[in-house]
């Protein structure tokens, strides 16, 4: 009788071994698939794709056509090679000239959007050879009020580069940000997180870069894209 009674504990171990290690192998192969691929850089038509999937069944035809990012409205995409600055260099040589020519308050010259607080501070970090005198702001959620001191900061004094997260910019172009002055967008596209995931891999980052895209397309009248 005790060989009966031990014989189902001896199985459900087993079958609840079996399944951890189904999940185990499985989740290690999609990590294991994502870190062998080479990493390539993002193009024009990775964005453009993104986009027009992402409003195939938002919006009507005509306005479908409105968003529609043609080729013209891209920079050089970074080939991998490069820092922030030394991309932001080859795809703005005449900085020192625009930055001292830009002097509107509550608008920013550069926008910089990327996924997070802690990779806005990074960013920022590696500006420093690029930016000169410019005045730069960061552009995120985390313990910092939009009402309050991000549109204060931009209407105190002028700004010329503005790094952070695509739905804080979002939330300060209702608040008042000024897209006139806008020249020059930089998605941080190439970027990968711990999880080895791109911003337009994280549903709620792509949700609010398709919503920031769409007010820059519709309230810009100039501005270029580069992938970065």
């Amino acid at each position: 009788p005790n060989e009966e009674t031990e014989q189902p504990t001896d199985k459900k171990p087993t079958t609840t071994n079996k399944k951890f290690e189904k999940r185990k192998r499985k989740k290690k192969t999609i990590t294991d698939v994502l870190a062998a691929a080479e990493p390539k850089s993002g193009c024009p038509a990775d964005l453009q794709n993104v986009v027009t999937k992402y409003f195939s069944d938002k919006l009507s035809v005509i306005e479908q056509e409105e968003l529609q990012l043609k080729d013209s409205c891209f920079l050089t995409c970074n080939d991998l090679t490069h820092s922030l600055s030394s991309y932001l260099k080859q795809i703005c040589p005449k900085w020192a000239k625009i930055q001292k020519q830009h002097t509107q308050k509550s608008s920013a010259v550069i926008l910089i959007v990327c996924s997070s607080a802690l990779r806005t501070i990074e960013l920022i970090k590696q500006l420093t050879t690029f930016k000169g005198e410019a005045k730069v702001l960061k552009l995120f959620a985390k313990h910092i009020k939009v009402k309050y001191e991000q549109v204060k900061l931009l209407q105190k004094g002028v700004t010329h580069i503005g790094v952070g997260t695509p739905g804080r910019i979002s939330a300060l172009i209702e608040k008042g940000l000024n897209l006139q002055a806008l020249r020059y967008i930089v998605l941080d596209w190439n970027w990968r997180d711990q999880k080895l995931r791109r911003m337009v891999d994280i549903p709620e980052i792509k949700l609010d870069l398709m919503n920031l895209l769409e007010k820059i397309i519709r309230n810009c009248k100039e501005f270029k894209i580069g992938l970065f």
